[in-house]
């Protein structure tokens, strides 16, 4: 399993648009752009979306292997991450069908999309077996301190294997940016709760304290995601010119607290 990069690029989301920001890519040539420019700026990752014609969220295997082969050859050094990401557009079996048409190197699943509902939870540990069989990684995403305990509940029971896991953990949200978001350390109090396991772990954080965040992160050991996915906006509250600008400001702000 490869380690997750030190600092990924998620340049635009599944629901934000030109409305939101006018540099935001959405199209294909927009987001290799995007992406070359944050490699240039310090990412060492990038996490992507596809749009449809209509700039809609799209998840499609076909679409993904063309965007993603260009991307490696625009970025060959690059950790280059898809999502599942259902957006309320797709449903549990419709994510699991692209991922296992696509056997992609490298995606992120969120398990609350994975398990809707109790009896969803068949079909999952089919699709989690299967993609350890074909070596496709998948960062699990874990949207509060519970879903961590949730998660942890679900390797101990089997019906998520391996023994060391890649997580991407949850700060905030859409609507409500930092608002009301849970501590850091109320997520790692439940990290560690995996006995026997190990795992490589990344935060993503929403508003205007997704600098601050990701450095408490980087402090922890943690791997760090910014861009306009999940923050438009600068530390002091400025508009983000573009993805590139949020990755110089969080390398710079990453570097200087851990003097790597």
């Amino acid at each position: 399993m490869t380690p997750l990069p030190r600092l990924m690029v998620a340049p635009n989301g599944a629901r934000r648009g030109k409305a939101d920001h006018a540099r935001l890519p959405v199209t294909d040539a927009e987001v290799v752009a995007a992406v070359v420019a944050s490699a240039a700026a310090g990412a060492d990752g990038a996490h992507v979306h596809i749009r449809d014609e209509d700039g809609k969220h799209q998840i499609d295997a076909g679409h993904y292997r063309a965007l993603v082969d260009q991307l490696r050859d625009a970025v060959p050094d690059m950790y280059l991450q898809v999502t599942s990401e259902s957006a309320d557009r797709y449903s549990g079996a419709e994510q699991r069908l692209m991922m296992r048409e696509l056997v992609p190197q490298h995606v992120s699943v969120g398990m609350r999309e994975m398990v809707r509902q109790p009896s969803d939870w068949p079909e999952a540990q089919d699709f989690y077996e299967w993609a350890q069989d074909a070596k496709v990684d998948v960062q699990h995403i874990l949207y509060s301190p519970q879903e961590v305990r949730t998660f942890w509940e679900s390797v101990d029971a089997g019906r998520i294997p391996g023994t060391h896991h890649l997580i991407q953990l949850v700060q905030g949200t859409y609507a409500n940016g930092a608002k009301g978001k849970a501590a850091l350390a109320d997520y790692l109090a439940e990290m560690s709760a995996g006995a026997g396991q190990t795992y490589d772990w990344m935060l993503c954080a929403f508003g205007a304290e997704e600098t601050d965040s990701l450095v408490d992160a980087a402090l922890a050991g943690g791997k760090a995601r910014v861009g306009f996915e999940n923050s438009l906006w600068n530390k002091d509250g400025s508009l983000a010119a573009d993805n590139a600008m949020r990755v110089r400001e969080v390398d710079a702000a990453i570097r200087a607290a851990t003097g790597a």
